[in-house]
């Protein structure tokens, strides 16, 4: 293939506004990219077009972005369209590799410790001043003092312009500060060093030294940053010195996803990108590739809401135009709304959807379901086991820190250097297998089951790689080589189960369902967001929660916090827009056939006649503890057929049937497709698709 063709090559697929930006490829450039537009797409193929057309020399490019996860993705990209050499990190990894280069000849000596979490450090200063604290505020203190730290200010400094924001843990001001100044003293005293200290030291590097300075220009001639929205000032101001003079820079972002201000991030550098540089390109990626028609309507309508209320207002507002999305996916169903009794009620109701949704083929790990606060994940934690159905908490252990993985990885280094390279993804598993993989899920939960989801995820990132790259092209060396790059950048592989994750850490994923669970006033917009600009911040970050849903769609709120509690919770303020026209909030309450079951009392045991509590006890129809009513070979039987089911049809045994299921059925005994129906846990389609199956299997226990 000539370079022309390879050239060529790499500009198809893009739709024009893509190709614009891939092309541009001097000067300054603005890239107003909505929510799945193809964003990285759109500036991995511009610096690949670069690079093919000689225009950028890859080691001469940098391109920033704010997780470890989406520089490693960057890279894989890069290196997948020949641009290998490009640099892709997040601010603090470029400015840690500079500063661990120039620290000897700019300060002398060896980089102090850089210190990973601050809490200790933190709560050892508020001690020596006699400042009590509990966890929670010294979590909060941490937060107020990266604010400040990003916003460039010193503990003095601190005091004067944090005037109008929250009290952290409620202190005041001045002990804020206090701690503060203590936190720095200590860090001198120790030889230690922060994240932030990291940005700033680098900072004041390139400003005292102008040769080091040159020296980073001349490395690096072209910049690319990603969700420039999110840059503080103090990551602006270390590119501004990384550029000096020049103007090779291309950033991409959106307004409308700003949901990090209280780390000090401003969209501020973004909207004002074309008055800093003028002349600059703007191109608008408004294309929305990742959502259905109906999804991407509720997030324009989300905002455009807001954008209403901006126009009608008389004294202005900070509220910047969005991009409005136009939707390239076909149609899929609308939204659902649902209105619950309480909190728990709402989880069931919420994996009770998630089970019709496996029901229909959709994977667990494209299932997603997001909240505010990581307080609220215990409710859906608990209502997932009951149902047997796993799941993975985002934010939880890292995953290559887990022992198994760690395992793992030893074991296949050993392979590589004795197997050969004849069909990689089975290599994969014959050495898995000895650490407990099988083809099958385990039917056990807790910690059997995340180890078995653990190694199925390196199972799942080889089928991956041998298709993307090629099997005759894949080795294990590589194969090997690639876990070890991501282990190093923390881009973990796709782990089996539901993801529970808060929305501020969802940023940047996306699944085939999305559950928005909790959204009622004073969780949605939170109850601390007392000013314009916070209730603001909170819409975007549903919108952000919305965006991330490819097909399914579904917001949920509760009345009351606990069973039994006062209806006194309303809505969230911003489902307002989103509701259909003509209908009341009573049109989004559970089916009325589950009301009328709860007004006539509780669910009893019919063993002891209890109340049950748990969404597992409800679905067996009896207490935990309370004696079983089967036969052992009729429960046995059942999870047979079950296992050969799912070895037929290559998924987790749950997905036909929970555990929980299986002994609601043994213990009913139906007799008929209508009793068997009316337990908890079979759906119509599971009814069509298991019920004379099962009925057989009873009838042949009798």
């Amino acid at each position: 293939m000539t370079g022309v063709l390879l050239e060529d090559s790499i500009l198809e697929g893009l739709d024009d506004e893509q190709r614009a930006v891939a092309t541009t490829l001097s000067g300054p450039l603005c890239v107003l990219a909505g929510a799945g537009t193809g964003k990285t797409r759109a500036i991995t193929h511009r610096i690949a077009y670069g690079v093919r057309t000689g225009v950028y020399k890859p080691q001469q490019v940098l391109a920033v972005t704010f997780t470890a996860r989406a520089a490693a993705e960057m890279r894989t990209r890069l290196r997948d369209l020949g641009a290998a050499g490009v640099q892709a990190r997040t601010f603090h990894a470029a400015a840690l590799r500079q500063l661990q280069y120039f620290w000897p000849q700019a300060v002398g000596g060896t980089l102090p410790a850089l210190v990973d979490h601050k809490a200790q450090l933190i709560a050892e200063s508020a001690r020596r001043l006699r400042v009590t604290t509990d966890r929670a505020a010294i979590r909060d203190v941490a937060a107020e003092i990266e604010w400040a730290k990003v916003s460039m200010l010193t503990p003095d400094a601190y005091m004067g312009a944090a005037v109008g924001r929250s009290e952290p843990a409620g202190m005041d001001l001045t002990t804020v500060s206090r701690i503060f100044s203590a936190y720095e003293d200590l860090k001198l005293d120790r030889n230690l060093i922060d994240f932030e200290d990291v940005l700033l030291s680098t900072v004041g590097i390139l400003e005292d030294d102008e040769r080091i300075a040159a020296t980073v220009r001349a490395q690096y001639r072209h910049f690319v940053v990603d969700e420039y929205q999110d840059v503080s000032p103090l990551q602006q101001r270390l590119l501004d010195l990384w550029l000096g003079e020049r103007r090779e820079l291309c950033v991409v972002g959106d307004a409308s996803q700003t949901i990090y201000s209280f780390t000090g991030a401003s969209s501020r550098h973004l909207l004002d990108f074309t008055k800093r540089y003028e002349g600059a390109q703007v191109v608008r990626l408004v294309r929305d590739y990742r959502s259905t028609p109906q999804v991407v309507k509720a997030a324009n309508t989300l905002l455009a809401a807001r954008s209403k209320e901006a126009d009608r207002s008389t004294a202005g507002t900070t509220w910047s135009a969005p991009l409005e999305l136009v939707a390239q996916q076909q149609a899929g169903p609308e939204p659902a709304f649902t209105e619950c009794s309480d909190d728990e009620a709402e989880a069931t109701e919420c994996v009770r959807r998630i089970g019709a949704l496996l029901d229909q083929g959709v994977k667990a790990s494209e299932i997603a379901i997001l909240y505010r606060t990581n307080g609220q994940s215990e409710a859906y934690e608990q209502a997932l086991a009951s149902a047997g159905i796993g799941y993975q908490l985002r934010g939880g252990e890292r995953f290559f820190q887990r022992r198994e993985v760690r395992d793992a990885l030893l074991q296949l280094r050993a392979a590589a250097r004795t197997q050969g390279d004849e069909d990689v993804p089975q290599q994969v598993r014959d050495v898995l297998a000895s650490l407990g993989y099988t083809s099958v899920a385990p039917q056990n939960s807790g910690a059997v089951r995340e180890k078995w989801e653990s190694l199925a995820a390196l199972v799942g990132l080889a089928d991956e790689l041998a298709r993307v790259r090629g099997a005759e092209a894949l080795t294990l060396q590589l194969f090997v080589a690639e876990l070890e790059e991501r282990a190093a950048a923390q881009h973990a592989p796709t782990v089996q189960g539901v993801t529970l994750a808060s929305l501020h850490s969802a940023k940047g994923l996306e699944w085939d369902a999305v559950f928005l669970v909790g959204l009622s006033e004073g969780l949605m917009p939170i109850s601390f967001a007392d000013t314009q600009e916070a209730v603001d911040e909170e819409r975007r970050l549903l919108y952000v929660g919305i965006t991330r849903a490819r097909r399914h769609l579904a917001m949920s709120w509760s009345t009351s916090r606990s069973p039994g509690g006062r209806a006194s919770r309303k809505p969230s303020r911003f489902l307002d827009a989103l509701r259909p026209a003509g209908t009341g909030q009573a049109a989004f309450r559970q089916p009325r056939a589950k009301a009328a079951r709860k007004s006539a009392g509780p669910v009893t045991c019919r063993v002891c006649k209890r109340p049950l509590l748990t969404g597992s006890e409800r679905k067996i129809g009896r207490c935990n503890d309370c004696p079983v009513s089967y036969e052992e070979e009729t429960f046995e039987a059942l999870r047979a057929w079950r296992l050969g089911e799912a070895r037929e049809k290559d998924v987790p045994a749950f997905v036909i049937f929970t555990d929980a299921t299986l002994v609601s059925i043994a213990e009913a005994r139906p007799e008929s497709l209508d009793q068997l129906g009316e337990l908890a846990g079979i759906g119509s389609a599971k009814l069509e698709r298991y019920g004379e199956a099962v009925l057989g299997i009873i009838g042949d226990n009798a």
